[in-house]
């Protein structure tokens, strides 16, 4: 495990790189008008599997950790205004699409997806199912809040054929819930895990580490319930203290939240209660049972993400996002909807994409997203293979990383990763901060006037 001198070494304000680059290098001089010109171009890039993210914002009440684009209203009007304005903007962006490309996800997130009336559920899917080609294992996942999920409405999720649920569980203790301002399942977790497995679908269970009143004794033992209840995949979320961002954190800071030392903690004793239990570490906070597609891909160098998560290199697709704030992510383009309801709505209605920002990508930022995309996923890189994929010799493709060997010899003499000419390995240690490792192939994180979370 990590020892906390290397930890103080290495905890460094960097980008999350859930994306490259990152969002924080969009622009408003992208337009609509370019993200449409984007998506015409994407029938004929790749991958040609279609990814469908739908976001929905509305949230009963505010978490105080929450770094999400949300809105806080119970106001119906206001909501049916808002799904009609979705289903609209599904339909003129399907009118762009070769919709005989399968799509392989369908992922809610929100907001809280399930704060919905499961007969708006209903409509957006049925619109979906009408424009598309969704077959029978297309990944259909939601985001759910067990605060306000009934057994009525999973059972009606499951029949409009939602395979996948994460349930936001973030920590068991009330006294924890109760600080950062969340509601506690209404059910107990393991009556909604068995429910979801006897309809057919998987089960994600998410926790935040980091957050006010928690110990690293107290975050291990809520993951020790969690393995009780054998989730398919199970995520421990660093919780990302940005009040200049989100102004709502500040609130938290009456609390002596957690040090980079005692988060360090939570997550090794999580990691250890997990893999003791057989679960495989995917990527930076994700687990996984062994027979899982993920486990079986990360094993394969297979491994992917996109904005929807983690998924396997075959069923990956590019993504096109609906809703407000809601970003698509094509193979040369970034597209994000304003985040401004009204805005989104009127845009909408008048028949305009509701673009706020976007970024192009040039043949540089596609060569460096594939690689820190195989360092975050697969902790391993292989430059030929890289190069292959993409149609360049590998030392373009280092000259387009600003790759330099030299940089590694350092982190190799700290146990974070082992190197040769061709190939870069990550070692157990070393995926602890593999945020620091992606940003040796970042170019653009040099000089970079922007501010990130700590690595830790």
């Amino acid at each position: 495990m990590i020892d906390h001198q290397l930890l103080a070494k290495y905890n460094q304000a960097l980008p999350r790189y859930t994306s490259y680059p990152p969002a924080s290098f969009f622009h408003t001089e992208f337009t609509g008008k370019d993200y449409l010109k984007a998506i015409e171009a994407s029938n004929q890039e790749t991958p040609a599997a279609i990814s469908l993210y739908i976001h929905i914002p509305f949230c009963p009440q505010l978490c105080l950790y929450c770094g999400c684009t949300t809105h806080i209203s119970q106001n119906q009007s206001l909501i049916q205004r808002y799904i009609d304005a979705l289903i609209k903007e599904i339909e003129m962006i399907a009118a762009r699409l070769d919709t005989s490309r399968p799509v392989t996800q369908i992922h809610w997130g929100g907001g809280t997806p399930n704060a919905l009336e499961i007969g708006q559920v209903e409509k957006i899917m049925n619109t979906i199912n009408r424009l598309f080609s969704i077959g029978p294992h297309t990944e259909t996942a939601m985001e759910c809040n067990p605060a306000y999920l009934t057994r009525e409405y999973l059972d009606r999720l499951l029949k409009l054929g939602f395979n996948r649920i994460s349930l936001g569980i973030q920590d068991f203790d009330t006294k924890v819930l109760e600080a950062v301002h969340r509601a506690p399942s209404v059910l107990p977790v393991e009556e909604l895990a068995t429910q979801l497995r006897e309809g057919g679908a998987s089960v994600n269970l998410d926790f935040i580490y980091g957050l006010p009143l928690q110990t690293p004794a107290s975050f291990v033992s809520a993951i020790h319930k969690a393995v009780e209840n054998r989730p398919d995949r199970l995520v421990t979320f660093s919780y990302a203290h940005v009040p200049w961002v989100k102004s709502h954190q500040t609130v938290l800071e009456k609390y002596q939240l957690p040090g980079a030392d005692e988060k360090m903690a939570m997550f090794e004793g999580a990691w250890k209660e997990l893999t003791q239990a057989g679960y495989v570490p995917i990527g930076m906070d994700h687990f996984a049972l062994p027979g899982d597609p993920l486990s079986i891909a990360l094993q394969n160098h297979q491994l992917h993400r996109n904005f929807q998560g983690y998924c396997t290199r075959e069923t990956t697709g590019q993504v096109y996002a609906f809703g407000m704030s809601a970003i698509s992510q094509l193979h040369s383009a970034y597209a994000q909807n304003t985040k401004n309801i009204p805005a989104y709505i009127q845009s909408v209605t008048e028949g305009k994409p509701p673009i706020e920002r976007g970024y192009r990508t040039d043949a540089t930022d596609i060569a460096v997203r594939e690689v820190i995309n195989e360092i975050m996923c697969n902790n391993f890189l292989n430059w030929e293979k890289v190069a292959e994929r993409l149609g360049i010799p590998a030392d373009q493709l280092r000259t387009l990383t600003g790759f330099d060997s030299n940089r590694l010899v350092p982190l190799a003499k700290d146990g974070l990763l082992s190197f040769s000419d061709n190939t870069i390995e990550v070692s157990q240690t070393g995926r602890f901060l593999i945020r620091n490792l992606a940003a040796l192939f970042d170019p653009k994180l040099k000089g970079a006037d922007k501010r990130f979370s700590k690595t830790i």
